[in-house]
């Protein structure tokens, strides 16, 4: 069985886009506990830049050294696929974090986690102008509309009705959304020429070390290594370096249409490990009724997908910025 048929089949898709979404989950309480063990404040954006930073780039590099161990040429590139994956970087890894840092340092979770998940709704809308296979339909909008639905109820609770809307907060989250939808597309396409696993090497360390410089430059420190503190980091590396390559390859030979609706889980699983992990309330009726919604969007989404088929492209040129 070949590469292309092993991730396009259904069943391996919703396995594989369920773990990367549920060790995405995980990091929210692995963060969280990662600012308290460094010391990071609440309102610290440019020290949890530079904590980003030490997280994207260890995970990288352990992918690169991962690919290296497997032959795959990690520096046999042109200056035009550097710039490439360079610009992939910038936007997917650096560009995206600080504007949702930004978002979530001037607005709520609650709020932050619900915009987010527009992310989805942008994926489907970019991927319907840009390939000819991945179409709107009546199906794919009401599972998206049924998945926003699911997180929007396991936020459920005091301000997710408050609809006050500022630039600088929830704007922020969206515009991160809508940064990482249109470069996760663009890192679809660079994917069909370089192995999947080095151009996500290159996209998190590129980016980690531009979130870095941009923490170091406004103030940003990190401090506190110990035994503890460190072995958080090695988790979030570790845990970054698998759910972003398993997620590219998932991109690289499935719909976007039929990958991206999995994010809806994420809010799901980062609720309930949260409240697993950080004494939170567990058992409550909205985290099931969220996982029902989030569970049956999803079948909406894919159930009209045939994997098998090639992805085509409208245009060659102009879709997609470089």
């Amino acid at each position: 069985m070949n590469s292309s048929t092993f991730f396009t089949n259904r069943k391996v898709v919703f396995l594989i886009a369920s773990l990367c979404c549920l060790l995405w989950g995980s990091a929210y309480p692995a963060i969280k506990n990662g600012y308290a063990l460094f010391g990071i404040a609440q309102g610290d954006i440019p020290s949890k830049l530079v904590f980003a930073g030490y997280r994207f780039i260890f995970a990288g590099l352990l992918l690169l050294v991962f690919a290296s161990f497997n032959k795959k040429p990690i520096f046999n590139f042109t200056r035009r696929t550097l710039g490439q994956m360079s610009l992939l970087g910038l936007t997917q890894t650096g560009l995206q974090y600080v504007f949702f840092y930004i978002g979530l340092a001037n607005t709520t979770g609650v709020k932050s986690s619900i915009m987010n998940a527009t992310g989805t709704f942008f994926s489907v809308l970019l991927a319907h102008f840009i390939y000819k296979n991945d179409r709107l339909s009546y199906n794919k909008v009401l599972g998206c509309v049924v998945g926003f639905v699911g997180v929007m109820v396991v936020n459920f609770g005091s301000g997710v009705l408050e609809f006050d809307f500022t630039l600088l907060g929830e704007g922020s989250v969206v515009m991160a959304a809508l940064v990482l939808s249109a470069a996760s597309i663009y890192g679809k396409k660079l994917s069909q020429n370089i192995d999947s696993v080095v151009l996500t090497g290159y996209q998190l360390a590129i980016g980690g070390v531009a979130l870095m410089l941009v923490g170091f430059a406004t103030g940003g420190t990190l401090s506190g290594f110990n035994v503890k503190s460190t072995a958080m980091l090695v988790y979030l590396v570790i845990l970054s370096s698998a759910a972003f390559s398993l997620w590219t390859i998932l991109l690289k030979y499935n719909r976007v249409s039929m990958v991206t609706v999995f994010n809806f889980m994420v809010p799901i699983f980062g609720t309930l490990l949260s409240a697993l992990f950080l004494n939170e309330s567990f058992l409550e009726w909205k985290n099931a009724l969220a996982l029902v919604l989030v569970c049956f969007g999803i079948w909406l989404v894919t159930k009209e997908e045939k994997p098998k088929e090639p992805e085509l492209p409208v245009a060659t040129a102009g879709t997609v910025r470089e």
